[in-house]
């Protein structure tokens, strides 16, 4: 068949011209708009729904804190003593880093056993002591082990009970006080303005243009709450005080801001012994270190027996690969594999999954505020030693533009921190 060519002048769905820039109609669905985000603040959504406190009398608040001294009951010698068994020792030795009980009479009749040191009580006793005579931070103690005791300077004596004479008087008594920590909430304005012309348009892809605005600095409201609550700073920390928290004055007025949990952890946490609660990459290289990570992390074990974990894209695809053949896995080999559930909703909208430890359930939950240099970061938290602060109650105000102005101003409007106690049950973990 010959080839059809066209007449010249016949018309096309050319690229210039009227036709082109305004007859033809490009948009297949002109009213829906894509977003690529859906629910942008996870941790909000959490802490808000888990323990919301409002009608606070002062944006500055303080909260009591209290850790049982009995947890660890522990203090070392400063210099190395023999003793035989049953005897007493001949000359007093003195005494440091007293842990969960203070340095006084009240150490007489404690019973102890010895430990040597390894940055902490470690190894196997070494034997068992009675503490008797104490005096200006110096002790003696009798050996109640059926052999001779040597014990080496810095060996730690860790309290396993006490023993006191017949026919003795109540010992000395001592007691502790509850601890305060601090924070404050901070305030957040969003506003959003339109002139009246453009609120009048008709409009392809959002029919209202303040309705659009409306919503997306309703989202940017929210994200910037999620970011403070997260990663805010302010002069005091947790130790507060109200002397400088409040010192900081723009535009004639007081500002303050919240301490947010990630700084609060990288600024407070502890990175080695038992109350670890700062993981870096190099803390899980190995299986065993994961172990020993996961249980320190689950030592203070919520009533519901499991810990959120918000993660960045990273910590998620850590985990994710872990026991498949895109790796080289430190768990080959250990009788363990990363069992990660598949991807499910809460019923407060937002997605997650479940990654068994050893120690116990992890509800890994992606949070995109967690992005960039937070893409390998694992927050760990506690929901019992967590809330969400609210000192006046979040408002949405339309209509404040001034009267002379030809448009439409509004803005979103609260006044909010978080609250955060026991730190040491929250934790913060950086994958590989």
């Amino acid at each position: 068949m010959a080839n059809v060519t066209a007449e010249v002048g016949a018309k096309n769905l050319g690229g210039n011209g009227v036709l082109y820039t305004d007859r033809r109609d490009f948009y297949i669905r002109p009213n829906v708009v894509k977003e690529l985000w859906t629910d942008v603040t996870p941790f909000t959504t959490v802490i808000a729904n888990q323990n919301t406190i409002s009608g606070m009398k002062d944006p500055i608040f303080k909260m009591f804190e209290h850790r049982n001294p009995w947890q660890k009951q522990q203090f070392q010698i400063a210099e190395a003593a023999s003793v035989a068994s049953g005897a007493e020792l001949g000359s007093a030795v003195a005494i440091s880093n007293v842990e969960g009980i203070k340095d006084g009479e009240n150490l007489n009749g404690l019973v102890c056993d010895v430990f040597a040191d390894s940055s902490g009580p470690s190894g196997a006793s070494k034997g068992q002591v009675l503490v008797t005579n104490y005096a200006s931070s110096e002790i003696k103690y009798i050996n109640l082990t059926n052999a001779a005791l040597d014990a080496a300077a810095d060996d730690w004596l860790v309290v396993v009970g006490n023993a006191q004479g017949e026919g003795t008087g109540s010992p000395t008594p001592w007691s502790d006080d509850l601890e305060v920590v601090y924070n404050s909430t901070q305030i957040f304005k969003t506003p959003l303005q339109i002139t009246g012309t453009l609120l009048e348009a008709s409009l392809r892809g959002e029919s209202s243009e303040l309705a659009r605005l409306r919503t997306m600095k309703a989202q940017e409201h929210k994200i910037q709450k999620e970011r403070a609550f997260l990663f805010g700073s302010n002069p005091k920390g947790m130790s507060g005080g109200f002397a400088n928290v409040e010192d900081v004055v723009a535009n004639g007025g007081v500002t303050r801001t919240t301490l947010g949990i990630v700084t609060a952890l990288n600024r407070y946490g502890t990175t080695t012994g038992d109350a670890q609660n700062k993981f870096a990459s190099t803390n899980i290289d190995t299986y065993g270190e994961f172990v020993d990570a996961m249980e320190k992390v689950f030592q203070y074990v919520p009533t519901s027996g499991m810990k959120r974990a918000f993660v960045g894209a990273g910590a998620l695809g850590y985990w994710s690969k872990q026991g498949t053949s895109e790796t080289s896995s430190w768990t080959a080999g250990s009788g363990w594999t990363a069992n990660i559930g598949d991807m499910k909703r809460d019923s407060l909208g937002f997605n997650y999954r479940s990654l068994e430890t050893p120690h116990g359930m992890l509800q890994l939950i992606p949070t995109p505020s967690l992005r960039g240099p937070y893409n390998k970061t694992m927050l760990i938290v506690d929901d019992e030693n967590l809330f969400h602060a609210q000192y006046r109650a979040p408002k949405f105000e339309a209509g404040i533009q001034a009267n002379d102005y030809d448009g439409v101003k509004d803005q979103y409007i609260s006044d909010e921190g978080i609250g955060i106690s026991m730190l040491e049950s929250h934790a913060i973990m950086v994958t590989p």
